[in-house]
């Protein structure tokens, strides 16, 4: 009887590179130094293959497979970065444009946006999508932060921010398709909910839809990276 190798060898951009059994494409990418672009992938986290940008191409599959939630095969050749996979990631890019307000020039995330990032690397100029145009509401109710539902991209960051590293589990998601909203508790206002006031949900953000109100019209990056660290001295203790 066969035993099955803990090591994998495949080929990614016609690169042999090896991993290890479990790990998914986008991990092995990465430690390759190939990239392949994300929104609700960030380490530190769960993933849920929400915005399906990292989708890849596998020889022999007509199926595009999201990179952070597909693991490692012997055997696979895959492809990360093709003309198919680049009208499918412009497209989306679109997509979450039209869907609500992001106005660049008047977002407090102007140059720290990671979705105005990938916008800029895919050579998006303009979006061929009627705009929604929709008007949801700002949330400034928090002593601290404001979530402004018209930049949110639904990556849920910030839901599994709160749950998996906080652990206080105040935002979730309510509503489906175009009406779906990020809430605190059971959509209590974000003052009045049970939020430790931690700010990890406000690092995590990958657009303007929460924010600190001290850094609203001066530099506004975010640090997400402290995610991993977190959990590692999580592990550690």
């Amino acid at each position: 009887m066969s035993v099955e190798t803990d090591v994998k060898t495949l080929i990614i951009d016609d690169q042999e590179v090896s991993a290890r059994a479990g790990q998914t494409i986008l991990e092995v990418a990465r430690e390759n130094d190939i990239p392949i672009p994300t929104l609700c992938h960030l380490d530190g986290l769960s993933d849920v293959g929400a915005c399906r940008l990292c989708l890849v191409e596998i020889k022999g599959s007509n199926k595009l497979l999201p990179a952070c939630v597909a693991t490692v095969q012997e055997g696979l050749e895959i492809n990360t970065d093709t003309e198919r996979l680049r009208k499918h990631r412009r497209t989306i890019l679109e997509l979450l444009f039209a869907e609500r307000n992001h106005i660049c020039s008047v977002c407090v995330s102007n140059g720290h946006c990671e979705l105005q990032s990938l916008a800029q690397e895919l050579g998006i100029t303009h979006i061929r999508f009627p705009y929604r145009n929709a008007a949801f509401t700002v949330d400034v109710s928090h002593e601290r932060f404001t979530a402004d539902h018209n930049r949110c991209i639904l990556c849920m960051r910030c839901v599994r921010a709160c749950a998996e590293v906080e652990g206080a589990h105040v935002w979730d998601v309510m509503g489906r398709g175009v009406d779906c909203l990020i809430i605190t508790d059971l959509h209590e206002e974000w003052g009045k909910s049970t939020c430790t006031r931690c700010g990890k949900c406000v690092q995590v953000c990958p657009t303007g839809a929460l924010f600190d109100k001290s850094k609203i019209g001066s530099d506004h990056p975010k640090y997400p990276d402290f995610l991993p660290y977190l959990n590692l001295m999580r592990e550690a203790q």
